[in-house]
């Protein structure tokens, strides 16, 4: 059922996995979580293996694709290219009308395996590089990074990356997964779900919000600007991004991870700028809208994973499809569920009176 597949409560700031606590999954592999959000359980030791092992095995992409993305116009985002690739890409996958659980799990393999690639070879080509081929020695972030640096990140960076893709991995009925899961409930093929997931995430009141976070960190640009920026915000009744959240009415318990897993990558680098820049926005920001108004508007996801990425000089452009390597796992665990219900989803027009 798709209530054990993630739990959230939101007074609490309480988020499961499969019935875990995210602060005990956290440390674990990326491929780890993956495993447990679509099989349902954490792998043993040599199923961790297995499942690594063809995860690494189908990290390249087609030539065909590749000749695609050298099409692609490398003024956008990259969200707006990834949801094009992996709609072409579908057309080469030999599972592709295969709706059984087996051609199911071959195309998830590959979906979680490539889309990083997809991303990676974007990033590279338009900024005039050559795209750089993934190191199966390495892990799941580990690889991204080497992908869109072409060296090899610090332990540091990539342990981070990593906790980044398991707290982006799964948050219940979100806007995209629940788009993910309509699309399935036709019986459509599971590229289709996960293109209808990226679509929905595009949008800067959900996965774009990262972006969105990080043009903030710029435009505040040190911590002394803080006050005159979210009194300003304030006033004219303005969003202050990375705030607020409609499930969460405490502190966001992934942005409470972020916001550590922030200050340790600030003071290893012996900078600390952007994570006081942000620390300062988030005090005046409890100040006015909690203590004083009584608001539950707290930091979210997105508000301290903007400053992880410009820790790790990550653009802008790639905050949201970055989000997507993490998230395509519960995605496809929901997609899964919706598939063994067999019946479409067919909401009535009066619930939007809800939204």
């Amino acid at each position: 059922m798709s209530k054990n597949i993630c739990f959230i409560d939101g007074l609490e700031g309480i988020l499961k996995y499969r019935e875990i606590d995210v602060n005990e999954l956290v440390d674990l592999p990326y491929d780890a979580i993956s495993y447990l959000l679509i099989q349902g359980e954490l792998p043993g030791e040599q199923e961790l293996a297995e499942y690594s092992a063809r995860l690494r095995g189908e990290r390249k992409i087609d030539g065909r694709v590749v000749d695609v993305i050298r099409m692609c116009n490398f003024d956008i985002d990259a969200m707006e290219a990834l949801r094009t690739i992996v709609s072409f890409m579908s057309q080469f996958d030999p599972d592709l009308n295969d709706n059984s659980p087996e051609g199911n799990m071959r195309k998830a393999v590959r979906l979680i395996a490539r889309i990083p690639t997809i991303v990676a070879t974007y990033y590279r080509m338009a900024n005039g590089k050559e795209p750089i081929t993934p190191d199966p020695a390495l892990s799941h972030g580990a690889n991204f990074l080497y992908m869109i640096r072409g060296s090899k990140p610090d332990a540091l960076e990539a342990e981070i990356l990593e906790k980044d893709f398991i707290l982006s991995a799964e948050h219940e009925l979100n806007a995209s997964t629940f788009s993910s899961r309509i699309t399935a409930s036709t019986l459509s093929d599971l590229y289709s779900a996960i293109v209808s997931g990226l679509c929905t995430l595009k949008g800067p009141l959900h996965g774009g919000a990262r972006t969105e976070v990080m043009t903030m960190l710029e435009e505040v640009a040190c911590p002394e600007n803080a006050e005159e920026f979210v009194l300003g915000k304030i006033e004219r009744r303005e969003k202050i991004m990375g705030f607020g959240h409609r499930v969460y009415k405490t502190y966001d318990p992934r942005g409470k991870i972020f916001k550590q897993l922030a200050k340790e990558l600030a003071e290893t680098k012996g900078d600390m700028h952007w994570y006081e820049t942000a620390e300062a926005i988030e005090n005046v920001a409890i100040r006015e809208l909690v203590e004083k108004k009584g608001k539950p508007i707290y930091p979210n996801v997105d508000f301290y994973s903007g400053v992880i990425y410009k820790y790790m000089e990550i653009p802008p452009q790639l905050a949201t499809s970055i989000f997507a390597i993490g998230r395509v796992s519960g995605w496809i665990a929901h997609c899964f569920d919706q598939y063994e219900r067999k019946k479409i989803i067919r909401p009535r027009a009066f619930m939007l009176d809800e939204c």
